[in-house]
């Protein structure tokens, strides 16, 4: 593509939106994303403070098209979270319980995991997601045993379980290096990583709100090597709270160059911090302009991940419908049970049927395609009335 001059028009957008970039001030950032170049950190905090979500969505959705057209995937999964209590007490969160209270917390045994996993069955899901906190009761074998035994429940469930910070708590809780923690979860039927664990790639609020948390540093030290161990895995950012825009596109930045050397990350997912029953319940939490905001900066940042997610359980369907058209090819999944959202406050449903899911897609202007765990296509839903 030609280098525009004063006066080009802009290529792809009709006069409306044209003016809309135009007036934005982003004329030169559109450019780069139609011609396939890769935005900067300073063009991410540009878009991030235009609030111009009109012009922004739209130079997403050109990318999001391009990428995969108008599908838009979900997967039948469940949750599972065998323990709440945890030893790491990030102010951020709702959903755990100090370990000097454990007894106000849940640690399941293995059977009650594996009774949530045969419930769960009846759903006809593909995969079960595991995390939970950083517990030092259980002991390594809880972690194998677990593992093994969903595998025996269901052969062909893919296992997404444990986030980089876990694995971190693994290492040095039972003093083993990671790549022996990936091959005998591997062994044990692990499929895949979670994203979650990374809140904000930034020192300070690091040091503000989870302090005894793995830093930026390590949880992308964990990511490179599960990768290595040849483990996909999906990437999040936790954003709404104290953290500042420069911080937010520094933290995609550090995503995306973790991307160029390893491959290993299918989908970006970022996260609205939800602040009720949480020591940080005096922030009021992001907007909705702010949740589609930082689905499309993100998109368009991200340039060498395949799939944003827009995921319903933090922004509400409603929300996520419309991210389907910020950037998003993705919405989750079924979900069954959830509960690290709502212990946190979240009004959501815990769950959605597929055929839910399937209305909030097809209503948006989407093609409905179930997927699974390493995003190959189970299901076309190209039917209109088909569900099952």
């Amino acid at each position: 593509m030609t280098a525009l001059v004063p006066g080009d028009r802009l290529p792809n957008v009709n006069l409306a939106l044209e003016e809309s970039i135009r007036s934005a001030g982003l004329a030169d950032i559109y450019e780069k994303v139609a011609s396939g170049r890769r935005v900067s950190v300073e063009d991410g905090v540009r878009l991030f403070r235009s609030r111009e979500l009109v012009a922004v969505s739209a130079m997403a959705n050109l990318v999001r098209e391009r990428k995969n057209g108008d599908k838009a995937y979900f997967v039948r999964n469940m949750h599972l979270n065998p323990t709440n209590v945890c030893i790491v007490d990030c102010k951020f969160c709702g959903f755990y319980r100090p370990y000097r209270e454990k007894d106000k917390g849940w640690t399941w045994t293995l059977e009650q995991c594996f009774e949530k996993v045969r419930e769960g069955l009846s759903e006809s899901v593909t995969e079960v997601h595991i995390v939970g906190g950083h517990n030092p009761d259980l002991p390594y074998s809880f972690y194998t045993d677990l593992l093994r035994g969903i595998r025996a429940i269901a052969p062909s469930l893919h296992i997404k379980a444990f986030t980089c910070a876990e694995y971190e708590f693994f290492a040095h809780r039972f003093k083993k290096p990671l790549e022996e923690i990936f091959e005998d979860f591997k062994g044990a039927g692990l499929g895949s990583l979670p994203g979650g664990g990374a809140e904000v790639f930034s020192e300070r609020v690091h040091a503000e709100i989870y302090p005894k948390k793995l830093t930026a540093g390590e949880w992308l030290d964990v990511a490179r090597r599960a990768h290595r161990a040849g483990l996909r895995s999906n990437a999040t950012m936790l954003y709404g709270h104290v953290e500042t825009i420069d911080e937010r596109a520094e933290h995609l930045d550090l995503l995306r160059r973790a991307q160029d050397e390893t491959g290993g990350f299918m989908c970006f997912i970022p996260l609205a911090f939800h602040p009720e029953n949480t020591e940080m319940d005096d922030l009021p939490g992001p907007t909705g302009l702010d949740d589609l905001l930082t689905i499309a900066v993100s998109r368009l940042m991200l340039d060498n991940f395949d799939h944003v997610k827009a995921y319903w359980i933090m922004i509400s369907p409603r929300v996520a419908q419309q991210g389907l058209w910020c950037g998003a090819d993705d919405i989750d999944g079924t979900i069954v049970e959830e509960k690290i959202a709502h212990m946190a406050g979240a009004k959501t449903p815990v769950g959605l049927t597929v055929a839910e899911l399937l209305r909030l897609i097809r209503d948006a202007g989407r093609v409905p395609i179930q997927r699974d765990s390493v995003y190959q296509v189970v299901r076309t839903f190209a039917d209109p009335v088909a569900v099952a």
